[in-house]
């Protein structure tokens, strides 16, 4: 690793509480843009930016249904694409909050996964057999309550480490 990876100096923001460009009372990516300067003078290396993907907001925002788009309540790609260039011209980078432990139940990867059995996306969630009302095992949420949620569809349990609307993906 070299020195200036292991001195940067991040400062993270969670967009809807930071700063509010168009009045509406949520903060947003224009807002963001607006602050680079001051955060620029703080002598910061990088800025993270929590969850501003489109999202039911259950989790605040950490419950994404899509990975391609901005939520309008934080703005535009067009934005973003703003804010990428004005952090460059003030040194900045900028690291974005990918959350890919988890989708919202409504991202379409979750839609088509929860359909059949034997879609293209079928395998992408993890999912178990089991008998309605008897849960697979013992696995508890981070958020309290059990890890599986039935699906009526499927006829099978999906898994959730957080909100049952958190749909958990199958990584092997």
């Amino acid at each position: 690793m070299s020195t200036l990876t292991k001195n940067l100096s991040i400062y993270q923001i969670y967009p809807r509480s930071f700063a509010d460009a168009n009045g509406d009372g949520i903060g947003d990516l224009p807002g963001i843009i607006d602050k680079l300067p001051y955060i620029a003078e703080l002598n910061i290396d990088a800025v993270w930016i929590s969850p501003f993907y489109p999202s039911p907001m259950k989790d605040l925002g950490y419950d994404v249904s899509n990975f391609y788009d901005i939520d309008p309540i934080f703005g535009t790609l067009e934005d973003f694409d703003t804010l990428i260039s004005a952090a460059d011209k003030l040194g900045l980078r900028i690291l974005t909050d990918m959350v890919f432990n988890h989708t919202s139940d409504q991202h379409p990867w979750y839609i088509e996964s929860s359909s059949s059995n034997n879609n293209d996306k079928a395998d992408w969630y993890v999912w178990i057999d089991g008998e309605k009302g008897k849960l697979p095992n013992n696995w508890l949420s981070v958020f309290g309550g059990n890890a599986w949620t039935w699906h009526e569809g499927r006829r099978q349990y999906y898994m959730h480490n957080f909100l049952s609307e958190q749909a958990g993906p199958e990584f092997t």
